[in-house]
């Protein structure tokens, strides 16, 4: 067998695998909370939630595809709803959008800088703008929430009334869907996400093919901001207020949905669809848990062995390859 068709047979078999692991979740919670977890208001908070760190995790699954990591990704996050809030107060809620976008795009842009022009490891260079970066959320939020007055961006991830339910969930998840798409056209149908797994399979390599490896990764990171960026759009719309201190911690919901999704720590190999699923079975997961009352200090261990099994099924993969 060539190993184009054993990574293809591989792809599928972790997605399948995937799938069926997050039904068997919902069927868990399901059978644990019977008037409760099987509902459509409970369905429609699960995706809600989910659209947050989906949205995050189609920026790291390229990032994580061109052969990098970013930590900063929950700091962004915080930073963009801040932002947006603040705009509000003396903007239109189309400019307070640009803004916050914006501020994601920017993040990614220096995180991209930073690992290429001085060539330091991503995960040094994100590890530290992780603390800049929520420090600056923090100084412009004067380390409390920021008010802002209502617009139609806090209607994105509003639950559909009654009369609306035929549209199911809020416009912020088929938004999400129809970035899934785009990111998915992007990475596997244009010259540049064919440069990305080519960077991330082997930089050198791709060098010597006349690929700018530096280029790509700054594109990369770029890219990545710029979907951080609306999911902290979609943060703020979840929240309706700027927090400088949420998404604590989401960066590792984020790699753990890609890594589980058939993302590679090694580079060049990762699922658009994969990661939007990971992203639904750690939201489940946590749904679930919040539901049945288990606490917090359990979550926490349950999360990191997934994380850490998550990497050993990478590095599994990795081996077999």
């Amino acid at each position: 067998m060539s190993k184009g068709s054993w990574q293809a047979r591989l792809g599928s078999f972790n997605l399948l695998g995937l799938l069926v692991a997050t039904v068997a979740l919902y069927a868990y919670f399901t059978w644990r909370l019977p008037r409760s977890f099987l509902t459509f208001p409970n369905i429609e908070t699960i995706a809600v939630q989910a659209t947050v760190t989906s949205m995050a995790a189609l920026g790291m699954t390229l990032i994580i595809v061109v052969g990098a990591i970013d930590l900063s990704i929950g700091s962004t996050v915080a930073l963009t709803t801040v932002v947006i809030a603040l705009a509000l107060q003396n903007h239109p809620a189309w400019v307070a959008l640009l803004y916050g976008v914006g501020a994601g795009t920017a993040a990614g842009l220096v995180n991209g800088l930073l690992i290429t022009r001085l060539r330091v490891m991503p995960f040094i260079v994100t590890l530290g703008t992780m603390q800049v970066v929520r420090g600056i959320a923090r100084g412009l939020g004067h380390d409390s929430t920021v008010d802002a007055p209502k617009t139609w961006l806090n209607e994105i991830l509003t639950a559909v009334s009654k009369k609306e339910q035929w549209k199911l969930f809020p416009p912020g998840v088929w938004f999400m869907i129809g970035m899934a798409v785009l990111v998915g056209l992007l990475l596997w149908r244009t010259v540049f996400g064919r440069n990305v797994v080519a960077v991330g399979s082997n930089e050198q390599a791709a060098r010597v093919s006349g690929v700018n490896s530096q280029n790509v990764k700054l594109g990369a990171f770029v890219i990545a901001g710029l979907l951080t960026g609306l999911a902290g759009l979609m943060q703020f719309s979840r929240l309706k207020v700027g927090d400088p201190t949420v998404a604590a911690g989401l960066e590792l919901d984020v790699i753990a949905a890609v890594v589980i999704g058939g993302g590679s720590l090694n580079g060049g190999q990762g699922s658009v669809i994969g990661a939007v699923i990971g992203a639904i079975f750690m939201t489940t997961m946590g749904n679930g848990f919040a539901q049945i009352g288990l606490p917090e200090w359990v979550q926490y261990i349950v999360k990191g062995a997934i994380i850490v099994l998550a990497v050993a099924l990478d590095r599994v993969r990795a081996s077999g390859e």
